[in-house]
């Protein structure tokens, strides 16, 4: 489970969180709902440990992100859009490069690999240099090394972004698999059909506060809109 708190972070002039305070249970898909520069990716980075927010709290499963960062980077898979793979190393190599970064036994290492590579149908790809790699395919490599040593969290920012319809449909089932399997899930997307899709609850952001935090029919009573693109325009110009 993830918790954040009074949490706030300032760029200079620019407040990019403001007060932000939620929570992302355990066997559900939880999405940050927003526009491009909401204050989404900052309030991600601040849990997974790559900025130190100046005010507030955030806990994964319990542990304090600021004083055990490093107990809670071993609980918590992060995949982002900036997938940043080395071009002259193969699928299974990405993965076991990250495996072995999080301190994983060598027995299990290729285990865990060979079911990833089923699991995300990369048998094609397993052993191919990542030149040349689509967005699909190297969306598959930074999900397997996100997951490789069985994170209880996910946090993932645009997961979806820039990729085929096919690709999309394949992260959503993995997604729901993960879900099943009582992992916590946090999302960030501005994308309403994936948000739709995918989450059980929705955190709408802007200017880097929550302005709501619900399901779908719980933003749908409370804005009387059905539609979650009517319902988040109505709650971002109240907000």
């Amino acid at each position: 489970m993830i918790e954040v708190r009074h949490l706030c972070k300032r760029f200079r002039d620019i407040v990019a969180v403001d007060d932000v305070g939620f929570t992302a249970r355990n066997g559900a898909i939880t999405g940050l709902l927003g526009h491009n520069g909401a204050g989404k990716s900052t309030t991600l980075r601040i849990l997974y440990g790559l900025l130190k927010a100046d005010q507030g709290s955030a806990m994964v499963d319990g542990i304090d992100v600021v004083t055990d960062s490093l107990k809670v980077q071993a609980s918590i898979g992060v995949m982002t859009d900036a997938h940043g793979l080395n071009p002259r190393l193969t699928g299974r190599e990405h993965i076991e490069y990250f495996a072995r970064l999080r301190g994983m036994k060598e027995a299990l290492i290729q285990t865990r690999i060979d079911g990833l590579i089923e699991t995300l149908d990369m048998g094609d790809i397993a052993e191919r240099r990542a030149e040349g790699f689509s967005q699909g395919e190297k969306m598959k490599v930074c999900l397997s090394r996100s997951l490789v040593h069985d994170p209880r969290n996910l946090i993932m920012d645009e997961p979806t972004n820039g990729l085929d319809v096919m690709t999309t449909r394949s992260v959503r089932s993995i997604l729901q698999k993960l879900k099943q399997e009582n992992k916590c899930i946090l999302l960030s997307s501005h994308i309403m059909q994936e948000i739709t899709a995918l989450c059980d609850e929705i955190i709408v952001i802007a200017e880097g506060r929550v302005l709501m935090q619900g399901t779908l029919d719980e933003l749908a009573r409370l804005t009387r809109e059905s539609d979650l693109e009517e319902a988040f325009m109505k709650i971002t110009r109240q907000g």
